[in-house]
């Protein structure tokens, strides 16, 4: 698969741009998950976050070694190849942090992150991850539940939807002085699939969180819209106009593998998007 079937058309064609001006580095910056993955067999010795309990979500699958998942990575902020945040995640600081939470809530408020990690129990759970670009990880990660997140912020009867915010600072993320998206990064998922144990959306370094009634703009569904829908869902059935998503790369793999429905999470989500259309709602 060539560069160009894998990278949206308008940042492929920008790629002379990039190599020109240089590509900067990522931190693995948490969303809700607020911390770096568990520790893996291959992973050096780090310190590890304290009282974090095994979580009821895992898989009995191969996780993806510890220098793959640290090292292959999408985080344009920082640029757009996959080895720049493990070059120099280092350099990024995660201390002071806020999150704002604001819009058809009880409790509007702006907390502190180590305030914030108190407001539940971390936990660790594992996780298949696939990407659109049809590659895969299985990664274990800790976090909170964001459904304990949302239950205490007291979402009004308006809030339908859950958009993210991630954080512009050029300084701090030198791909942002790049425009090569329109910055901040957005995303958004609708309230039950926020409540939903394996809801998901790819976002990093969130600094706020709104509950809103419609359905929020996100990042690259405003960047190429008939490539990127709202859910996210890779669907086996459905191709991506430029390659076939019926098989994905497992990173660490050599040959590919079908890729499963709702990324083998069917029985627990599906109903998630019952009578919809998911060639038209992807």
């Amino acid at each position: 698969m060539r560069d160009d079937e894998v990278t949206p058309r308008v940042l492929y064609h920008r790629r002379r741009e990039f190599l020109a001006l240089g590509a900067g580095s990522v931190v693995t910056a948490a969303a809700l998950s607020f911390a770096r993955p568990a520790r893996a067999a291959d992973e050096p010795s780090l310190p590890l976050l304290p009282n974090v309990k095994k979580g009821p979500f895992a898989t009995d699958e191969a996780q993806t070694p510890y220098t793959d998942v640290t090292h292959y990575n999408n985080y344009y902020e920082f640029g757009t190849g996959k080895g720049d945040p493990g070059a120099s995640a280092g350099a990024f600081p995660t201390r002071p942090w806020k999150v704002t939470f604001d819009g058809e809530i009880g409790k509007p408020q702006t907390v502190d992150i180590d305030e914030l990690m108190k407001w539940a129990p971390l936990e660790e759970r594992i996780y298949r991850m696939r990407c659109v670009e049809a590659w895969s990880m299985v990664i274990p990660w800790v976090g909170m539940p964001f459904g304990e997140i949302i239950r205490r912020l007291e979402p009004t009867p308006k809030a339908k939807y859950v958009a993210f915010t991630g954080l512009f600072d050029a300084q701090k993320m030198p791909g942002q002085r790049l425009g090569v998206l329109a910055w901040p990064y957005v995303e958004g998922l609708r309230l039950d699939e926020a409540t939903h144990p394996h809801g998901f959306k790819g976002i990093k370094a969130i600094t706020k969180v709104s509950f809103v009634e419609k359905q929020p703009p996100t990042t690259w569904s405003r960047m190429a819209s008939d490539e990127y829908g709202f859910y996210a869902n890779v669907n086996p059935d459905v191709d991506h106009p430029r390659w076939s998503q019926a098989r994905e790369r497992r990173i660490g793999e050599f040959f590919k593998r079908k890729t499963l429905p709702f990324n083998g999470y069917a029985d627990q989500v599906a109903h998630l998007y019952a009578g919809m259309d998911l060639k038209k709602f992807y």
